[in-house]
């Protein structure tokens, strides 16, 4: 399989892993957390704009279109400020994402990100 077919595969599994987080995030208010005023509707907007922008870099992607990579890149820069992030909150102490499937979503987002970043700059490099 090329590295394409991966970029778009390993892109695919990486949103929805951070959708699938973002879910996560409300039940425990990450507003709160990073202290963003506006509660839920400021949230639920935001994650409205976060999720279009990533699914039109995901039709770009799968078109082959050159841009789709620079969006690729995007999205495994905001998975791994997310793992960073909540890292950072995890070792401070704070109680949000202790579950057991908050805390394999936020691994799973940075083993997929880092596996996406690498297929994405393979992708990239021209063809020997």
């Amino acid at each position: 399989m090329d590295n394409h077919v991966w970029a778009v595969r390993l892109y695919v599994l990486n949103l929805a892993v951070l959708i699938t987080h973002e879910i996560d995030s409300a039940y425990w208010e990450e507003w709160n957390l990073f202290g963003i005023p506006g509660g839920i509707q400021v949230f639920d907007l935001f994650n409205l704009v976060v999720v279009l922008v990533f699914l039109e870099g995901l039709r770009r992607l799968a078109s082959g279109d050159r841009t789709g990579y620079q969006f690729s890149l995007l999205l495994v820069g905001v998975g791994l400020f997310a793992v960073v992030a909540h890292g950072y909150f995890l070792a401070i102490g704070r109680p949000e994402f202790r579950l057991p499937v908050s805390l394999a979503l936020i691994a799973a987002t940075f083993a997929l990100s880092v596996a996406q970043g690498v297929v994405t700059v393979r992708a990239l490099r021209p063809s020997s």
